[in-house]
This record gives C-alpha cells, sequence and structure tokens, in this order.
C-alpha cells in the first residue's frame, strides 16, 4: 500500500495501531510548512531546528498519551504547538531579534515605493525598516504577533484567528490596533518613512 495516499487521519490511526513509520509519514509530509513558519517568526536557523523538533516530540507526546482528538486539522494543530513554542521561545529570550533589509515589511504603513533607488533611497530604506521593526517590538503582544503572522508570514485572517484560537473579528481588530499604534508611534517619534 502507497502511504503517500493516506490521509493525516489514516496515518494517525495506523500510527496508533502500531505502524511506527505512519508517524514519520506524517511527520515528513508537513515538515517543511512547520519548519517554514517557525523559521520567519525567529529568522535564526538552530533556533528554528530546535522549535521544529521540540514541536514534534510535543505533538507524539500529546498523540501517544491519547489527548489529541482528530478533527481533520492536525496541520493546524501542529502549527499551534509551533506557534506556542515560538512564543516560549520569546518569552524566555526577551530580547530584540536583528532582522535584515529584505525580510522587513515596513509597507505595513503604506510605504513602498515604485521607483528605481538610488543608493541614498536604499540606505534610507533599511533604516525604515530597521525603524518599524523596532517600532513593531513595541507593540502589546497580541498585537505584535498579528502583525508577524500577517506580514512576515504571509497568514489570511482566518489562518491568524485559527492560529491564535480567536474569532476572526478579534483578530482584524487587533491589526486594527497595531496599526493605530505603530502610527501613533511614527508621529511622537516626527519619523518621515515616504
Amino acid at each position: 500500500m502507497n502511504v503517500n495516499v493516506l490521509s493525516d487521519c489514516v496515518l494517525l490511526n495506523n500510527y496508533l495501531s502500531g505502524d511506527r513509520s505512519a508517524i514519520s509519514e506524517l511527520i515528513q509530509r508537513h515538515a517543511q510548512r512547520v519548519r517554514n513558519y517557525i523559521g520567519m517568526m525567529v529568522k535564526d536557523d538552530d533556533i528554528a531546528d530546535d522549535i521544529f523538533q521540540d514541536t514534534f516530540i510535543k505533538a507524539v507526546k500529546v498523540i501517544d498519551e491519547g489527548r489529541y482528538t482528530d478533527n481533520g486539522k492536525f496541520l493546524s494543530w501542529v502549527l499551534r504547538i509551533a506557534h506556542n513554542r515560538v512564543l516560549d521561545h520569546f518569552r524566555r529570550e526577551k530580547s530584540r531579534r536583528q532582522v535584515n533589509e529584505s525580510d522587513a515589511g515596513y509597507d505595513v504603513i503604506g510605504t513602498m515605493r515604485f521607483s528605481e533607488p538610488t543608493a541614498e533611497d536604499v540606505m534610507v530604506h533599511g533604516e525604515m525598516e530597521q525603524t518599524i521593526r523596532e517600532l513593531i517590538e513595541l507593540l502589546p503582544d497580541e498585537q505584535r504577533e498579528v502583525v508577524r503572522l500577517r506580514y512576515y508570514s504571509k497568514m489570511s485572517f482566518q489562518e491568524i484567528a485559527e492560529q491564535t484560537e480567536v474569532s476572526i473579528n478579534t483578530a482584524l481588530g487587533r491589526m486594527r490596533y497595531a496599526l493605530i499604534n505603530l502610527r501613533k508611534m511614527i508621529q511622537e517619534r516626527n519619523l518621515a518613512l515616504n
């Protein structure tokens, strides 16, 4: 039988029935998406690898203990575990992440340029991105989380709502307040972003 055509639910049932290779197939099936999500959040390959491993160890433990209820959303469940592990990491570290220019998403404020950049533009652009990143770090946790998921992980508001276990209206509201707070911080600091 070709394991590649089996659904997540069937693989889980096979694993629980004693087929130890089924869990490996299930992990392999979703590994890239989970690893990419973690990597986008922590911006450090070594830390991302540790969190990735910890995520699947936790998932297998919960499954082994019989606490996982299959509702056809295995990937969402694993991503929620990964998300919580990432938050745990940031809580432990309590430090600001360093990012490079290509990662930054200062378009949240609507300041993208459409002309060919000069050398000065490139330098100013990098400084603005770093400033926006720093301002995002000053947002309340829930608002910062929604901004990261939306702009850096490219998640829809529906996915954000599922990931953070809130209603879509709550996710939208958090984004709205995050943007209001970012604009307010920009005005308070007399920053020119265009």
